[in-house]
């Protein structure tokens, strides 16, 4: 194997001038527009992570603001930015490659714990200096190792709601999704959306805490509780989305524009009162929250999806805090229509994955074909059985 200082296809920025491979982003200009934003709203430090305000495992375009800024796509990272240094952190599947991505304006850091990030902070950021982030792309238990990490070292951790990189990015970050919202075919379902909500409403009457509303911030629970799907994510069938649940009440926050007209008529369907899906913007769902908030309520939330920016609205005695929501936890049990779905759906990609062993059978000898074009034909071998809608992460067809 070549020596690491002779590879050509990783940056080394040890010679004068620095070697980048061709598939590095040069940031130099997205740096400068990021500092000037930051130098604009007094802040010494900030901290980007590569999730998006649902906590979601894949991300939209849209959402991913440190693949922009860094050049790193990775499906997990940390970036964080100074006046003068700029750090990226990633776990050790992702080290090659971000030395292939990244240009010489980013320091790579080969660890994830929040610890090491707090501590170069300290040292980049001088006392009484501002450490910020965009307190709608972390979690509630993320949040707090921040400000653990940065207890009583004279720093400040101030959220703030404008995103700086989205500010930087400007006219040339990719548009909010415009696909369809669409309904789940009952025969997929074995649940009425209305099934489902009676169900969560009696958890909560029988909860003894009693909480008046349940707020879902994850996208699977809310495209689970109405049998809605879309495409705003890939690998992912669903669409940007929060809901409260009262027991009087049942508000969704989301692009109407986008629901098919099917769709929109399935959720008025039993449209008496306490089942009548009130449809409000998707940007309106912090404001009505703390307006909700103000009443003599009890929310119940799940921890891993909620994001610090929404938990931030919510008085500490009016919170009723589980690691999931209700409704995560009735979606992982599936009912009796589920399963006879599932099983199916096993067979039919067994199919497709017997004709893809069969391919490769005959294609390796003859020296036709590597891992990447066989990822692509199993894709489409699966894409041809029925009911197909894509895979659930990118394929990952043999080794060697």
């Amino acid at each position: 194997p070549q020596a690491a200082s002779t590879r050509t296809d990783v940056r080394n920025c040890s010679t004068d001038p620095p070697y980048l491979p061709p598939t590095a982003t040069n940031t130099t200009a997205r740096l400068a527009a990021l500092r000037g934003t930051m130098q604009a709203h007094g802040i010494h430090a900030y901290i980007v992570p590569s999730t998006d305000a649902h906590l979601s495992e894949y991300i939209a375009e849209r959402d991913s603001r440190l693949g922009w800024l860094t050049g790193f796509t990775g499906s997990a990272g940390t970036g964080v930015v100074t006046q003068d240094k700029a750090a990226l952190w990633t776990d050790s599947r992702y080290w090659t490659q971000a030395e292939r991505q990244l240009d010489c304006n980013w320091e790579l850091q080969r660890t994830t714990w929040i610890e090491s990030i707090g501590l170069w902070i300290v040292e980049a950021v001088p006392v009484g200096g501002n450490i910020s982030l965009d307190p709608f792309l972390f979690s509630i238990d993320t949040w707090n190792s921040y400000s653990q990490a940065l207890h009583s070292s004279g720093r400040t951790l101030l959220p703030i709601e404008t995103n700086l990189v989205d500010q930087a990015w400007g006219d040339q970050r990719p548009p909010p999704p415009s696909s369809e919202i669409y309904s789940l075919p009952a025969a997929f379902t074995g649940s009425s959306w209305q099934e489902k909500v009676a169900g969560i409403r009696q958890q909560m009457e029988q909860h003894v805490r009693q909480p008046t509303a349940v707020l879902l911030s994850g996208l699977e629970e809310t495209a689970w509780l109405f049998n809605l799907r879309g495409d705003d994510i890939p690998y992912t069938p669903v669409f940007y989305s929060y809901t409260l649940l009262t027991n009087t009440s049942i508000s969704l926050f989301v692009d109407k524009l986008r629901l098919t007209a099917a769709a929109q008529l399935s959720l008025w369907a039993d449209c008496l009162g306490p089942l009548c899906v009130e449809l409000q913007d998707y940007g309106q769902a912090r404001d009505h929250l703390r307006l909700y908030a103000h009443g003599n309520v009890t929310i119940w939330l799940g921890t891993q999806y909620t994001t610090y920016g929404l938990y931030g609205v919510i008085p500490q005695e009016k919170l009723l805090e589980d690691s999931y929501s209700p409704v995560m936890l009735a979606k992982a049990v599936k009912n009796v229509k589920e399963q006879e779905m599932l099983r199916a759906a096993h067979v039919r990609d067994a199919v497709a994955v017997i004709q893809y062993l069969l391919w490769l059978e005959k294609m390796v000898p003859q020296g036709q074909v590597d891992e990447f074009s066989g990822a692509q034909h199993i894709d489409t071998l699966r894409q041809a059985q029925e009911h197909s809608h894509g895979p659930s992460f990118q394929s990952i067809s043999a080794s060697g």
